[in-house]
């Protein structure tokens, strides 16, 4: 790998977690989508803890009717276990930070690989990693949507969130990876 895709994965990384402790830490986009509290949260506390005891992502149905189909109109509930407590938290984050980085160096080699066509385009470059985040929003984001999952709003947040990120990553990773060089033949 060159030193030219390692420093464009590293910068790309540095936007990445720019991205995170801006829009996340300091505004709470994260928050406000994934850690929603409901008034009764002791009691759903205790309710959980007692009756979810291995990780895992669990579905709260209705109770079936008579002809053993789920009611229409009523809700189904998501509950996610991670399986750990906030005392992981620090742990998490440096492998947040991990991945963070393997993503961003692994789009700037995916970029190198890209033809002279992309490779000669600034706007065709960051496009690139728009794509990527277009990926991303489509596959995780939209398809976590429904039954279980997030609602429509929240999903398509995460899809613009990560749309937008991919972009930001790719304006700057995209200034450093240029088409290789030609060598003149001496023919």
């Amino acid at each position: 790998m060159s030193k030219k895709v390692i420093f464009a994965g590293v910068l790309g990384w540095v936007v990445l977690t720019a991205w995170a402790f801006v829009v996340d830490g300091l505004l709470g986009f994260r928050s406000s989508i994934e850690m929603k509290q409901t008034p009764a949260e002791r009691l759903v506390y205790e309710v959980l803890r007692e009756h979810i005891v291995d990780p895992g992502r669990y579905a709260i149905n209705p109770e079936v009717t008579p002809e053993r189909r789920y009611p229409g109109g009523e809700p189904v509930f998501s509950v996610l276990y991670g399986g750990v407590g906030h005392e992981a938290a620090g742990g998490l984050m440096l492998v947040g930070l991990f991945v963070g980085l393997a993503a961003a160096m692994i789009a700037a080699w995916l970029l190198s690989q890209a033809s002279e066509r992309i490779l000669s385009s600034y706007p065709r470059k960051v496009l690139f990693f728009t794509a990527i985040g277009l990926l991303l929003a489509l596959f995780a984001d939209l398809m976590s949507m429904g039954i279980g999952d997030y609602p429509a709003r929240d999903a398509l947040l995460r899809a613009v969130y990560h749309i937008v990120e991919w972009t930001l990553v790719g304006l700057a990773a995209a200034a450093i990876i240029k088409p290789a060089r030609k060598t003149r033949s001496n023919a």
